[in-house]
């Protein structure tokens, strides 16, 4: 696993109930400003071999980026239950919602 997996999946295990985090935010914080895709492959490949949140990952617009319906559903679904409200043109509030962890680099040297 490189660096960047090790960091990004360490990221996204951590965004906590009720909040979200951004493909491209996780990317920058992970050591890669431009590797909004790499964490979309992450979270596509790794997501249940690590148990991850991937329903907690949104896009930078706050919108939930599936294009299938039934995955969109499911996400909005598991974000609902969560507390998160999604507007009526299926955004969510970043102000309110979105998660800024404060990144030690040394925390995740041993993940």
């Amino acid at each position: 696993m490189t660096n960047f997996t090790r960091r990004a999946v360490s990221i996204i295990k951590r965004i906590p109930r009720g909040k979200v985090m951004f493909y491209g935010q996780i990317a920058r914080l992970s050591g890669s400003p431009r590797g909004a895709r790499q964490v979309v492959r992450i979270l596509h490949s790794m997501s249940e071999k690590y148990d991850l949140p991937w329903h907690r990952v949104i896009n930078a617009k706050g919108e939930i980026a599936f294009t299938s319906e039934d995955s969109a559903n499911e996400q909005k679904e598991k974000l609902l239950v969560e507390g998160i409200i999604i507007d009526s043109h299926n955004r969510i509030d970043l102000e309110k919602y979105l998660y800024h962890p404060e990144i030690d680099h040394t925390w995740m040297e041993g993940e």
